[in-house]
């Protein structure tokens, strides 16, 4: 009887499910870029607060921090989601989409509605990091120590982190900031 390695049928499984999945996230693709940030028309400040706080939970999203006097939405990060989950909204597109499945990728969004005449500017600022694993540990058992570490030693703990946060900058991610774009302007019915 034939059978495929553990490690093959994963691959495959992977692969059928991101086909599977990406359907709709292909047809996003396709369509014109939205300007950043985008205009929309809104009245009531509560009102487009509101739906533009909805916009961010649709992507599932937490905020960290809001202020609605100065117009300002900070999330927290949120780990990307990977093709087992397309339910979470983040990661846009195949590329993205796998990225998160075979590395560990976080991001988090900055929204600012500036009041505009006849109503808002909202721009979207998505920011994706890519984990930095320092070194593959040998796995041979729980009590394996590695003994080719150096000593890391943060003798100026009071100035400052000396050691790398283990998180390294990918930049601005376009596609995600492109979708919660088309999201706020479907919410705004525009």
């Amino acid at each position: 009887m034939f059978r495929l390695p553990t490690r093959n049928l994963l691959m495959l499984t992977t692969a059928i499910l991101i086909a599977a999945t990406n359907g709709c996230a292909t047809m996003q693709t396709f369509a014109p870029p939205v300007t950043n940030p985008v205009f929309v028309r809104a009245n009531n400040p509560d009102e487009a607060w509101e739906r533009t706080v909805d916009v961010v939970h649709d992507y599932l999203f937490e905020i960290e921090r809001e202020n609605k006097l100065g117009g300002v939405l900070e999330t927290r990060y949120k780990t990307g989601a990977s093709a087992l989950e397309p339910w979470h909204g983040d990661s846009v597109g195949t590329a993205n989409r796998l990225e998160s499945t075979l590395q560990s990728i976080r991001r988090k969004a900055y929204i600012s509605l500036t009041p505009v005449e006849g109503g808002y500017m909202v721009g979207v600022e998505a920011h994706k990091e890519l984990e930095d694993v320092a070194k593959a540990a040998n796995l041979q058992g729980a009590a394996t120590f590695l003994d080719d570490n150096i000593l890391a030693r943060d003798l100026n703990a009071v100035v400052g982190q000396a050691t790398p946060s283990g998180w390294v900058s990918k930049g601005r991610d376009e596609a995600l900031e492109q979708s919660m774009l088309k999201s706020i302007n479907r919410a705004f019915g525009q």
